[in-house]
């Protein structure tokens, strides 16, 4: 179970003004979709779908696949975990720093491993690094070992101009998973909904894990509708990673912070002396301000925290911030 993560508001109710600890766009018009919502909440009336099939063959039929393909999960997260219940007998490989979940939910699966075939576990984009295997690496990897598995996955795909694995490659490829997260790519972390792409007699044997009803009707009703009507003011990808740069230069102009490269709307950021904790402590005191302190991240410390751009007055607010505190310590 994850401990520690970003979009932790709960913690500071009424002094959130500006949200840059979620990977996501956090002004997402979401209004439509309230509105059809509360127009459907007659559904909680009754159990949903045992298996949304439904909401698969619409997924399915956007990318390009067969429903078969696909299984819709309680957001990005169930779907990790079911697929480490299915491999608990391999040997498990995580490179960090990355998803805690990952970690969590191979423990939570593990049984003596009796088989030497590898599970990869890969996000692309990773979070928190922000970093894009390139394709010529994936070609590379997935044509190298015959029985290694690659779950890969891509819930920030939406995040990023660099190219990612199109869903496609589990037909050639039956050795790897893909996972994407409808909760990131809508900016409804609220309902967990999520989805797996793999070949059919992988998702077969998923599904025999997943319980019933794990998936509730408003969220599947959620999902219909985004992918019918989508966001009005889902950012253009260019001019966002654009302002995504600028931010990240302005934090470096600050001495001694080291905001990281990035190829998504989220950095890493590298501070000099004190630690994430006092920093986010401050930055919600002082100025309203969230973060994600990175530092429960395997293989980063208390010097790290991540953020995600935003609008650009938000984001000039949070260098000034960073700034007037770095100048007082």
């Amino acid at each position: 179970m994850l401990e520690g993560h970003g979009d932790d508001g709960y913690n500071y109710r009424g002094k959130v003004k500006m949200n840059f600890s979620s990977n996501i766009f956090s002004h997402i018009d979401l209004s439509g979709l309230k509105r059809h919502l509360s127009e459907h909440l007659d559904l909680i009336d009754h159990y949903p779908e045992p298996e949304p099939h439904a909401l698969e063959r619409m997924i399915a039929e956007r990318a390009g696949i067969e429903a078969g393909n696909v299984l819709v999960t309680n957001g990005a997260t169930e779907a990790i975990y079911l697929i480490a219940r299915l491999f608990g007998r391999d040997r498990q490989c995580v490179c960090t720093p990355t998803f805690a979940e990952y970690e969590a939910a191979i423990s939570a699966a593990a049984e003596l491993p009796a088989s030497e075939r590898m599970i990869h576990w890969i996000c692309n984009p990773n979070n928190p690094t922000g970093a894009v295997l390139p394709l010529e690496e994936w070609r590379r990897r997935l044509g190298a070992n015959a029985s290694d598995i690659y779950v890969v996955d891509q819930s920030y795909a939406a995040y990023t101009l660099q190219p990612t694995l199109p869903p496609s490659v589990v037909n050639r490829c039956r050795r790897c998973l893909l996972v994407y997260s409808m909760t990131k790519r809508y900016g409804i972390p609220g309902l967990r909904l999520g989805y797996v792409v793999a070949a059919k007699r992988t998702i077969g044997r998923l599904r025999k894990y997943k319980p019933t009803w794990s998936v509730n009707a408003l969220a599947i009703e959620a999902g219909k509708y985004l992918l019918k009507h989508d966001i009005p003011n889902f950012p253009d990808m260019h001019r966002y990673l654009a302002e995504t740069q600028r931010l990240r230069a302005g934090l470096n102009r600050i001495e001694g912070v080291a905001a990281l490269q990035t190829e998504t709307n989220f950095m890493l950021v590298r501070l000099p002396r004190g630690t994430a904790a006092a920093l986010k402590t401050y930055l919600i005191d002082r100025h309203g301000i969230l973060v994600r302190d990175a530092s429960n991240f395997k293989g980063l410390n208390e010097r790290y925290i991540r953020v995600a751009a935003q609008l650009p007055e938000e984001n000039d607010a949070l260098v000034e911030a960073v700034k007037t505190y770095m100048s007082c310590r």
